[in-house]
């Protein structure tokens, strides 16, 4: 089972925006913010399957995302901007008040604890650095 490195970049989406309509406590809204898209390449060297979970970690922290396949550059991951995008962005502002949004290394894997069948609970294994 692979993993891969990369940047993330936080994004608002018009599905994000349609969610919010119906609540930030909405299933709609969860969905869509826990949704990392990706190019089909690294989506497939991944071996994931449509809306399959992954762990998704930076050197803040880690989330399990649903991972899409989307036209874009290998190595460039897209997550809403939300609450599952917060765990992973940094505390340090640079002096200007607004930590880094885009841009930050990250380490994206496969998860396949949630399946019927799966021993153990796979995950990224503690002290791996994305950068």
């Amino acid at each position: 089972m692979g993993s891969i490195t990369g940047l993330l970049i936080t994004v608002r989406t018009g599905r994000q925006g349609a969610a919010m309509e119906k609540g930030k406590l909405s299933a709609e809204y969860e969905e869509e913010i826990s949704s990392l898209s990706l190019n089909p390449e690294d989506f497939a060297f991944l071996k994931l399957a449509s809306d399959r979970r992954a762990i998704l970690k930076s050197a803040a922290g880690e989330v399990p995302v649903v991972c899409r396949s989307a036209e874009g550059p290998r190595g460039l991951f897209f997550l809403p901007l939300g609450p599952v995008a917060n765990r992973l962005i940094g505390a340090e502002t640079y002096g200007t008040g607004v930590p880094d949004f885009k841009g930050i290394p990250v380490l994206i894997r496969a998860d396949y604890s949630h399946m019927e069948g799966a021993k153990g609970k796979e995950g990224i294994k503690d002290g791996c650095d994305p950068t």
